[in-house]
């Protein structure tokens, strides 16, 4: 799987438009909408892996591209308030017990204390939501209802399965090998110019990767692997 994700965005005559288009889509990212139209090829490329086209998307139709990537950007943030929620409330925990204590040592003690369990269930909660964002993304572009990214019922059966969870670990995989490029890269000063053709490329091998452990499922997914809540076909 990792190989045939690493080699998947040069599976077309049009790779190196697709590599050069996106990366410098990401170059731009500030302006916010190229960013939203690389969401929106990720997720075009994702419909092709779980449907099986073996080549990457070109870009093109570029209106419905945005949107999709409009939409994957609205799921994304929404899973992302949960972290951003549990810190904001340790700031206010931490807040109240300063202003309760003082400067006593009991407080500075409380307040260190909350300072490590919020950052250690930040850290937790951020995995597990980077871990259900593609899932969610998965189960928006199986049933293209924004709804069902927040179904339960549709996620659970993605995010037990060890095929998924699998595909999730290479594509993780790419993201941390491309840090390493990007880091060897930066060393010279092409390294600058190249990371977001580089991260690009990663993200759509990364897409692949976790589209083709989807695509996987059913037939894997049988027997030992099948999730509890959902009985083998």
């Amino acid at each position: 799987m990792f190989q045939e994700a690493l080699n998947y965005p040069r599976n077309s005559d049009s790779a190196v438009k697709n590599v050069v288009v996106g990366g410098l889509l990401l170059v731009f990212s500030f302006l916010l909408v190229p960013t939203f139209l690389v969401f929106g090829y990720l997720a075009r490329t994702l419909r092709h892996v779980i449907d099986g086209v073996e080549e990457p998307p070109a870009f093109d139709d570029w209106g419905p591209m945005l949107v999709d990537g409009l939409k994957v950007f609205a799921i994304g943030f929404v899973y992302a308030l949960v972290p951003t929620v549990i810190a904001i409330a340790a700031l206010f925990a931490t807040g109240v017990t300063a202003g309760i204590g003082g400067d006593s040592s009991g407080a500075g003690l409380a307040i260190g204390l909350i300072a490590v369990v919020t950052a250690l269930l930040v850290t937790v909660v951020s995995l597990l939501v980077a871990y259900v964002i593609p899932a969610a993304v998965v189960a928006w572009v199986r049933t293209d209802s924004l709804g069902a990214a927040f179904s339960p019922a549709e996620l659970r059966p993605t995010v037990f399965s060890r095929t998924y969870a699998t595909g999730w670990l290479v594509a993780f995989g790419i993201s941390l090998l491309s840090g390493i490029v990007i880091g060897l890269l930066n060393v010279v000063v092409v390294g600058a110019i190249l990371a977001p053709f580089v991260t690009f490329y990663a993200n759509v091998a990364g897409v692949h990767a976790i589209g083709s452990a989807v695509r996987e499922m059913p037939a894997v997914d049988e027997g030992p692997d099948a999730p509890a809540s959902q009985p083998a076909a």
